[in-house]
């Protein structure tokens, strides 16, 4: 079997589950940077202190290597990981292959740099959409085009593994051959998914009761942290267009501007809008179940939006912002959702009475996105990391 390692800052619930994958297909090590993320953290972004309930470090190998920052939370700092063991994994583990994460992070930079010269051959996996990149400043992208194109994209990374089309298109733009990347969509565990949604299907009235949730409402689901990047007051404003036509409206999260958004509920005297709270990843299969069409209405840093895609697994309707990478792969307009420009109220509103515009349009569109999401699985990326990587052997 070939032998990789996967880089990665700390252990994350979303990215687990592609490793546990992969290492049954190649012989995988995965080192992390940072402890940050296992036991019980202070997440910023929930804005309260939260213990994921899945394992991250069950199904593969991992490692650990100490960084001089200690625990520091890892949010993108150059100086967040500082490891210097981690000369000591370049100079004497015999994987050839070592997978980065990203670029954030001096020790990421120190991979890049030596890795090289001591025989490793560099995969970089980054999650940058093109759209987004493209509103960067002129002077930020001549800055980026020497940086990535000419040096890192150029001479240090012998491939890249790209998880949508925009990202792809952002290697395209920075000078990367198609040759040289792999398509590793970005996924969730479909078949986790899938198998709560079959399973709470026979059940959804009982699901709505004990959420305390009346059946005769059609569900808005929203996921994720109410922070400024989500954009959850986008929603909300919508939402007081919709809330005498019998929609109700979930917010499953929480965050910074919780306060905010139960101001504007309490002004305007809006009715049936539930703000949940931090749900963890073991309970949030009863909020999709019970769902009528899934909203994100996120603006810049929202590279993906993996939220999406568990939506889809539970045969929702779509409704995303276009600055989200994932509008690009998994929206088909007017078949399974459909998108709008960030911050179009008015658009907004009419994609979500488009919907329910017609007898079974809902149900058909849900189906359909169901069909879409199968293409981008964790199985795929393991296909087309395995295949790669045995050609070199």
């Amino acid at each position: 079997m070939s032998k990789i390692i996967y880089l990665n800052s700390h252990p994350i619930q979303y990215l687990s589950p592609l490793l546990k994958q992969l290492s049954n297909a190649v012989q995988l090590r995965v080192g992390y940077l940072s402890k940050a993320g296992l036991g019980t953290i202070k997440d910023k972004g929930f804005g309260e202190v939260i213990t994921w309930d899945e394992p991250l470090l069950e199904g593969y190998a991992s490692f650990f290597i100490p960084n001089l920052r200690g625990s520091t939370p890892m949010d993108n700092g150059f100086l967040d990981a500082i490891n210097p063991g981690v000369f000591k994994v370049l100079l004497s583990s015999p994987e050839k292959i070592i997978v980065l994460n990203g670029w954030s992070y001096l020790t990421n930079w120190l991979v890049f740099i030596f890795g090289p010269i001591l025989g490793k051959e560099i995969w970089l996996r980054a999650e940058s959409p093109l759209n987004q990149e493209l509103r960067k400043s002129k002077k930020v992208l001549f800055v980026k085009k020497i940086l990535l194109k000419h040096f890192l994209f150029k001479f240090l990374v012998k491939r890249f593994l790209y998880i949508g089309s925009q990202n792809k298109a952002f290697y395209n733009y920075y000078g990367v051959d198609d040759n040289r990347l792999i398509f590793t969509p970005y996924a969730v565990d479909n078949e986790k998914f899938r198998a709560k949604y079959n399973s709470n299907l026979p059940v959804l009235k009982d699901l709505r009761a004990s959420l305390k949730i009346p059946t005769n409402l059609k569900i808005i689901l929203f996921s994720g942290k109410y922070i400024t990047k989500k954009r959850p007051l986008d929603l909300l404003h919508a939402f007081e267009n919709l809330a005498s036509e019998g929609y109700g409206l979930i917010f499953l999260g929480d965050g910074m501007l919780r306060s905010e958004m139960e101001s504007y509920v309490s002004s305007r005297k809006l009715k049936n809008v539930w703000l949940t709270g931090f749900v963890n990843q073991s309970q949030i299969d009863k909020y999709y179940s019970i769902a009528d069409v899934f909203v994100m209405t996120s603006g810049v840093g929202e590279t993906w939006g993996l939220s999406v895609n568990e939506a889809m697994n539970f045969s929702l309707p779509v409704i995303v912002s276009t600055t989200c990478g994932s509008s690009f792969d998994l929206v088909e307009e007017g078949e399974n959702g459909y998108t709008y420009t960030e911050g179009d109220i008015e658009a907004l509103t009419k994609a979500i009475r488009y919907v329910f515009d017609e007898h079974k349009k809902c149900e058909r569109m849900g189906n359909r996105s169901f069909e879409i999401v199968q293409g981008f699985s964790i199985e795929k990326s393991v296909t087309n990391i395995s295949k790669t990587v045995n050609k070199l052997n």
